[in-house]
């Protein structure tokens, strides 16, 4: 991927103070860049290397005042970090833009793809899947019965459906991922072993999800396990049976949800949080990092923090006095042995 200075300022609205027609092949960030290369300048913190730095092109905010004179050409623009989100996703888009069948693969003749489908080799495709447009189906996916699959749609590396799932559009799954896999369900028996209850339902993810490596999204024992439109899941969590996640919430690593949980929309999860099953947690509600959720949250837009969870600004109180719980025990020591003297002394 190569750009001008002057390409860059037209796909990103700004414009270019320096040598227009200098071109930038790689992103790099400011104090680390070679010539050819492009970086930018969003936080104050950096403005020290916008001097010294080797980039050929430098992305500033409009409002950026120069110190002193600069090597490098820069293309201003109103928000240097979002121009580089968006030169980010154009530069994963040119990076990720496979078409065509490779083989081998396995693909069922009663499935159906529809145009600009990508699918890699190794990969299998079961009876009845329906891909939508433009789907990119990597190497050693695994696709089960009756899937469906929205337009738009990334699988990476050994991403595993299972039967009846279906996933909307420009939904993105990473490597390792397995959706749709059984449900924890086990009834004990009287001798003290366990039967398996049968898990019949499916699990939906809606528009706009994205599903980091190694997380696991089990299908409901009757119904479905819903992810709703624009959730953002990180590597490693454990989305039980019969969960729904509200829409535009985010679940940080490590996190496990039980079964048949309900959380609301915009809610932000923090990592290696641990929450019960058959609660409800409200929309808006934060919640710190290795926290334990034992109860249903009622009041939304809260902070929650500990575990058990209670809410931050207490939690916090209470570390006060934890952390002086130390000199409060000597303090009451040195006053146990001041009482015993006086009652010595009477």
């Amino acid at each position: 991927m190569q750009f001008t200075a002057h390409e860059l300022s037209l796909m990103l609205n700004g414009t270019v103070e320096g040598d227009p027609s200098v071109a930038v092949n790689q992103l790099a960030k400011i104090e680390e860049a070679r010539a050819g290369s492009l970086s930018f300048l969003a936080n104050p913190k950096y403005e020290q290397y916008l001097y010294t730095t080797n980039a050929s092109v430098v992305i500033v905010n409009n409002d950026q005042v120069l110190a002193q004179p600069v090597k490098a050409t820069l293309v201003k623009v109103p928000n240097a970090y979002s121009a580089i989100t968006v030169l980010l996703e154009k530069y994963n888009t040119i990076k990720l833009n496979k078409t065509g069948i490779e083989q081998p693969c396995f693909i069922h003749p009663t499935a159906k793809l529809a145009e600009n489908a990508y699918i890699g080799a190794f990969a299998y495709i079961g009876p009845n899947v329906k891909i939508g447009k433009n789907c990119r189906i990597y190497p050693n996916c695994f696709i089960a019965d009756d899937v469906i699959l929205g337009d738009n749609v990334t699988l990476f590396p050994g991403v595993k459906i299972y039967f009846d799932c279906v996933l909307g559009n420009n939904v993105i799954i990473h490597s390792g991922t397995v959706i749709g896999a059984d449900g924890f369900g086990f009834a004990p028996v009287g001798d003290g072993t366990y039967n398996k209850i049968s898990q019949i339902g499916n699990v939906i993810i809606e528009d706009d999800v994205e599903i980091g490596s190694n997380t696991t999204v089990d299908r409901a024992t009757m119904g479905s396990t819903i992810i709703r439109k624009g959730v953002k899941l990180d590597n490693l969590i454990q989305i039980a049976h019969n969960v729904e996640i509200g829409a535009n919430t985010v679940v940080a690593a490590q996190t496990g949800i039980s079964g048949s949980t309900k959380i609301g929309e915009n809610c932000i999860i923090g990592g290696q949080v641990g929450i019960v099953g058959h609660i409800t947690i409200a929309k808006g509600s934060q919640i710190q990092a290795q926290s334990g959720v034992s109860r249903t949250i009622t009041e939304e837009g809260k902070k929650w923090m500990g575990s058990p969870a209670f809410p931050l600004n207490d939690h916090m109180r209470s570390q006060i006095v934890i952390n002086r719980l130390p000199a409060l025990e000597k303090k009451i020591n040195e006053l146990e042995k001041i009482i015993t003297e006086l009652k010595k002394s009477h």
